[in-house]
């Protein structure tokens, strides 16, 4: 026979301690076994705690979640302690068995039955602080969730008064958020290649400007020489002419 039967999680029952407020913690009970096991939970003040469900079977290697509740007090305890206590018993139950199953019998240590029992003390924590409020800037006398309207180009942003009321409201402007930035991405994307394309015709522009230059001095520099043989071959003449007078 095991040890226990019931692995239970946690140990102590932490409540944020609030006047006039109900607050709830849960227990979990996880069946280690091969059986089925029955629970029953008890407290040393049963007015002031709701517990559901108190009784119970968990399969096995099955987890039962188990819900505390403490009615909102009147007044606080003396320096935050408590003296409240949970007791939780488990005994090995029938195949199959169901909560309509269990019995008081069940749980009474008489004829050698062995029941397991595990005890739960209570603690009162302070509870989470409120978040700080956001105060106005005392140099320009406006509060930093002001609204405000940026324009970049084309493309308008537009800031909020307020912060979104729920999560599903943020999840909107920020899905905005991206899809806005998917488009200047894509502008930017097409303005790159746009400039690329330029870049190119202008060199294509460049080579076929510079060849053709070339090509116009040859021609000149051809026509050019043939002058100046043509030239000189008419002085020859002339002056074997007048040598020969």
């Amino acid at each position: 026979m095991p040890s226990e039967i019931l692995s239970i999680q946690p140990t102590e029952l932490k409540f944020p301690f609030e006047l006039k407020k109900q607050v709830s913690c849960s227990i979990q009970l996880f069946n280690t076994t091969i059986y089925y096991v029955a629970f029953k939970v008890r407290t040393t003040s049963p007015k002031k705690y709701s517990v559901r469900p108190n009784i119970g079977v968990v399969p096995p290697q099955s987890i039962c979640i188990v819900t505390v509740t403490m009615q909102a007090q009147r007044e606080a305890p003396l320096d935050m302690q408590c003296k409240d206590k949970f007791l939780v018993q488990s005994v090995i139950a029938p195949t199959g068995a169901t909560s309509k199953d269990i019995s008081q019998d069940m749980f009474n240590l008489e004829d050698g039955k062995e029941v397991f029992e595990s005890k739960l003390r209570v603690v009162y924590v302070s509870p989470p602080r409120p978040p700080s409020p956001v105060h106005e800037s005392p140099d320009e006398g406006i509060s930093p969730r002001s609204s405000s309207v940026v324009d970049y180009g084309h493309h308008t942003f537009f800031g909020y008064e307020s912060a979104p009321k729920d999560t599903s409201e943020l999840k909107a402007k920020l899905a905005e958020a991206w899809a806005l930035i998917a488009i200047l991405t894509d502008e930017k994307k097409a303005a790159i290649c746009k400039a690329q394309q330029l870049q190119q015709e202008i060199a294509s522009m460049t080579m076929k400007t510079a060849g053709k230059t070339a090509m116009e001095w040859s021609k000149s520099a051809s026509g050019f020489s043939f002058l100046f043989v043509f030239i000189v071959g008419i002085l020859g003449l002339l002056a074997g002419y007048l040598l020969h007078l």
